[in-house]
């Protein structure tokens, strides 16, 4: 294996590992869960951060890499250019909007008031449905970036 083949497997394999917990985001935040649900679900979600972190930096470093160390053409070409700009799109989405919005879920669920409730009030049940919508948009913006990676010229 060359050192060109080692880094498309570095590549393609921290694309998956870094975007692969978006896709459980519909799951862990489904709705009409009780309060202890999104509670187990946001312990979850936690964990399930570092992934994109680390797999989606390590996605774009290489990704780059390849593209320097490679004869793929131009920068602006749609799969490549688009491929970045999906990307920067998933994670504004997840880190710009997402992550904040569980944060102050996270928050409100540690009142020990909450703690008894069975169902979230209207707010909070629409701050979930909100995270539920926007993992959708990252997870249909992820689809269409493995689209464009496996369609490439």
């Amino acid at each position: 294996m060359s050192w060109l083949q080692l880094l498309v497997l570095v590549h393609v394999l921290s694309a998956i590992i870094g975007i692969g917990p978006t896709y459980f985001g519909h799951v862990l935040m489904r709705r009409n869960q009780t309060v202890a649900e999104y509670r187990s679900a946001l312990q979850i979600t936690k964990y399930l951060d570092f992934f994109p972190k680390i797999g989606g930096s390590i996605a774009v470093l290489s990704g780059l890499w390849l593209f320097f160390a490679g004869s793929y053409g131009t920068f602006t070409q749609l799969w490549l250019l688009g491929s970045l700009i999906l990307f920067v799109l998933i994670q504004i989405i997840v880190l710009g909007f997402i992550t904040p919005a569980m944060g102050k879920l996270r928050q409100w669920l540690l009142i020990p008031a909450n703690e008894r409730l069975q169902r979230f009030p209207a707010e909070q049940q629409h701050t979930v449905n909100r995270i539920n919508n926007l993992f959708y948009a990252a997870s249909t913006l992820g689809v269409i970036l493995f689209i464009f990676m496996i369609m490439k010229p």
